[in-house]
């Protein structure tokens, strides 16, 4: 069993090839072997979690999700503890596996509470599973509003129940803990799931995935860049920042700032408000350049960055021109509302020029030209198709963040928390994503880089100190 935490990657499966893992297993091992494990894993886990627990409360579904749930409360009833064990349904219809688990909890002494206990120390769902992609309903949603009430540590078995283990959409039950079985799922890392699921766990039940790819990635920390000290500033590459429109220039000023701080060599700074030049007199470094003048063959460009309605009038010359190229916010509404643009964009994987989109939810709806709920009801199958639709690399915002590129399994960002949610942070994201393509880092590894690191900040913020856009900026790279 391994807590799973930000410190490597990890390979996640979808509902599918997970079934296939478990099929192939079962029919290479005596029948019931792997709701044995799942059960005596969830109880060791349970234990972990709680040691000093007396009263535990199994709260089990009528589905092997239940059964995992059966068996494990037989293991702690045999350990000494006050298993109390509800069940959502006819013992008489379990699955085979599970009506075994409750013959054996009948064989130990037990029998099935009439109710929720008013107290325990700690709570176990076994409700859902995998298979369930229904909402939770009747004795279901008594159930996970009873554990919600409680106030007590809750292990969620395999995923929390209500939650869609590809997406991570669903009202779910909100877990301390969830135990992953089989195979880690990509909803438990990214929509709704981060939240209900609380800390992941892994135990592959002693099952190898075989000849099964992995859907996406978790993401794993970047390999460090050290700095050659035979080096020099134009041996770390150009930025230039594109945006910064009248009243948005702080945004334009932040991702130049990001893109200093994260290690650019030389960062221009090209506000489309001619007075936002006095903004900038805290960073002497950043040299303030009319769009127009920019060398952009020769640069890493930042475009939208608070650029407003009037980005849409440089992207004809930036899309076809920049060496490579982060688009975000308001470049990439220009984009999705002219077709021209659109064709611009979808170009520059032809003559292999590196470009990132950053949109969040609402942006990626409108270049999909879909809703914000689709966008979020599969993250990762909307930028997947974002990154298909555009021949690029998608970096699409949010709880989870995904980086996305053409032919190959996304990833999903482990880092990062709501202390990012203020204004600016993504302008932050932008800068420091280009910085790392003027370092020549190829567009997936720049994008997934930057996304780590910039979460990591949050995660590792001062609890007293409140973190705003510019501090965020100023320790990029750090």
């Amino acid at each position: 069993m391994h807590q799973v935490a930000p410190d490597r990657s990890w390979p996640l499966f979808d509902v599918a090839a997970t079934r296939r893992i478990e099929q192939a297993a079962q029919a290479a091992l005596p029948p019931f072997t792997l709701m044995q494990r799942a059960g005596l894993a969830t109880a060791r886990l349970a234990l972990a979690i709680a040691p000093h627990a007396r009263r535990i409360w199994i709260a089990c579904g009528p589905g092997n999700n239940g059964g995992d749930g059966l068996e494990a409360a037989t293991h702690l009833a045999a350990w000494g503890k006050e298993a109390v064990v509800t069940l959502a349904g006819d013992p008489a219809a379990l699955p085979a596996d599970a009506k075994r688990a409750w013959e054996r909890l009948r064989q130990a002494g037990l029998d099935l509470a009439p109710a929720p206990p008013h107290d325990c120390d700690l709570c176990i769902d076994a409700l859902l599973g995998i298979g369930a992609a229904r909402p939770l309903q009747g004795g279901l949603a008594a159930a996970a509003q009873a554990m919600a009430g409680v106030g007590r540590p809750v292990l969620a078995i395999d995923v929390p129940s209500g939650l869609h283990a590809d997406t991570g959409a669903g009202l779910a039950v909100r877990a301390t803990h969830t135990l992953a079985l089989l195979t880690l799922k990509p909803g438990l890392f990214t929509a709704g799931g981060r939240d209900a699921a609380g800390q992941v766990w892994f135990d592959d039940l002693e099952v190898p995935a075989g000849p099964e790819a992995p859907c996406a990635l978790l993401a794993g920390p970047p390999l460090a860049q050290p700095r050659l000290h035979a080096s020099h500033k134009g041996s770390y590459g150009d930025v230039a920042v594109i945006g910064g429109a009248p009243g948005m220039a702080g945004a334009a000023l932040l991702a130049a700032s990001a893109a200093l701080h994260a290690g650019a060599g030389r960062v221009y700074l090209a506000p489309l408000d001619p007075a936002a030049a006095r903004l900038a007199p805290g960073l002497p470094e950043l040299m303030l350049r009319d769009w127009s003048s920019l060398p952009l063959p020769s640069l890493a460009v930042a475009c939208g960055c608070g650029g407003g309605t009037a980005v849409a009038d440089v992207l004809p010359q930036v899309l076809p021109q920049a060496a490579s190229l982060v688009l975000d916010a308001d470049a990439l509404n220009a984009v999705a509302a002219q077709a021209d643009l659109q064709a611009l964009l979808r170009a520059r994987s032809q003559r292999s020029l590196p470009t990132v989109l950053t949109p969040h939810p609402l942006e990626a709806a409108r270049l999909l030209g879909t809703s914000t709920p689709a966008v979020q009801a599969d993250r990762l199958a909307a930028a997947q198709a974002l990154a298909a639709r555009y021949a690029c690399v998608v970096v699409l915002k949010g709880s989870g963040t995904v980086i996305a590129a053409p032919g190959q399994p996304p990833a999903i960002n482990p880092t990062g928390s709501a202390r990012l949610a203020t204004g600016g942070t993504g302008d932050v994201l932008a800068g420091w994503i280009a910085a790392l393509l003027a370092h020549g880092l190829p567009a997936f590894e720049a994008g997934q880089a930057a996304v780590f690191r910039h979460g990591q900040l949050a995660d590792r913020w001062p609890a007293g100190e409140p973190l705003v856009a510019g501090a965020l900026a100023a320790r990029a790279g750090g």
